[in-house]
């Protein structure tokens, strides 16, 4: 599937985008001091995108480190992939007042409201916090003779039809940095042969079968690949090394514009009342504070980005707005 024009545009924006997510670790305001909270009995998250995906993982992470730290008895995640997570928006949103239901959300999720025109919006959510930021890599196969970006990307001008690349969903912050780097390097964003798939097992799978080149992912979907030789990292989006992970090249290694971040959040059907949602707010900060979350974060090499409840609405909106504005002036923006 070709680049479509959101990618690009998105990638005009992107400094502006991820510049707002590396904020810092603020909590916004603090749980009454001494007061422990109620664990939650029964808790669903939704991870709207499939298994091995960059929501799944964060949903899982959010899941194991809730029961690590007592903070829910049953969570559990279910997986409604499509559409940059608005199929699953599209579900949780009429669920209005309704308890004990988390959706993971995103850049992506937002990009894809705004662009495909949908009928619910995040406005039909309620805020709980943001979780973390990522960043994203560029992989080939162990065997590539694409070494480098410059390697990749020179291909890519040469033939763009001969290199595939395997990523997240059309108008995923996947697209958006592969629509960046092609800029970049000179390449029409519109001949890139960038492959959509749901999830990141089954971009993993074609990268390691043979199907496509390269993959574009969360840092946090190869990792694992990566240090055991299965992949090459040929690029991380972050200005600085990461340590545990190696990479042949950081953004700041080709041009400091490159540094990019994703980010993802937790957030709840609308007409909460105000104990559930203090309640769940509460819950989160405790999670963020917890040692089984700081491992997380460490593990999957996510940068500790929180902030919760009014803090994080506030900042959500500002960032839909910085969003819509580069898309309203470039004529993508239904929404």
């Amino acid at each position: 599937m070709k680049i479509t024009r959101i990618a690009v545009a998105a990638a005009v924006s992107v400094l502006a985008l991820s510049a707002c997510g590396t904020g810092g670790t603020s909590t916004g305001d603090k749980p009454a001091a001494g007061k422990k909270a109620e664990a939650i009995n029964r808790l669903e998250i939704i991870a709207p995108a499939a298994p091995g995906s960059g929501w799944d993982q964060a949903s899982r992470a959010v899941q194991d480190s809730l029961r690590s730290a007592k903070l829910a008895k049953s969570p559990e995640v279910k997986n409604v992939p499509g559409a940059s997570g608005t199929v699953a928006l599209a579900q949780v949103a009429p669920q209005k007042g309704k308890k004990d239901l988390w959706i993971a959300s995103g850049l992506a999720m937002m990009s894809g409201v705004i662009s495909n025109g949908t009928g619910v919006t995040l406005d039909d959510l309620t805020p709980l916090a943001r979780l973390m930021g990522e960043y994203e890599v560029i992989v080939t196969p162990k065997d590539s003779p694409y070494k480098t970006t410059e390697d990749l990307f020179a291909a890519i001008k040469k033939n763009p039809k001969s290199v595939a690349i395997a990523g997240g969903s059309a108008g995923s912050a996947d697209h958006i940095y592969i629509g960046l780097l092609a800029q970049h390097f000179g390449v029409n964003p519109t001949d890139v042969n960038y492959v959509p798939y749901s999830g990141g097992g089954e971009a993993t799978t074609a990268i390691l079968g043979g199907k496509v080149q390269a993959g574009v992912s969360g840092i946090g979907e190869f990792s694992a690949q990566i240090k055991e030789g299965k992949m090459n990292g040929l690029l991380v989006s972050s200005a600085q090394p990461v340590e545990g992970v190696e990479f042949a090249q950081t953004a700041a290694d080709i041009d400091k514009s490159l540094e990019f971040q994703n980010w993802r959040s937790m957030m709840a059907p609308s007409g909460l009342d105000d104990a559930a949602k203090a309640g769940y707010i509460d819950a989160l900060k405790r999670m963020h504070d917890s040692q089984g979350w700081k491992d997380t974060l460490a593990k999957n090499a996510w940068n500790d980005n929180f902030i919760a409840g009014d803090e994080f609405a506030t900042w959500l909106k500002e960032e839909n707005t910085r969003v819509k504005g580069v898309l309203d002036q470039l004529g993508l923006s239904k929404n």
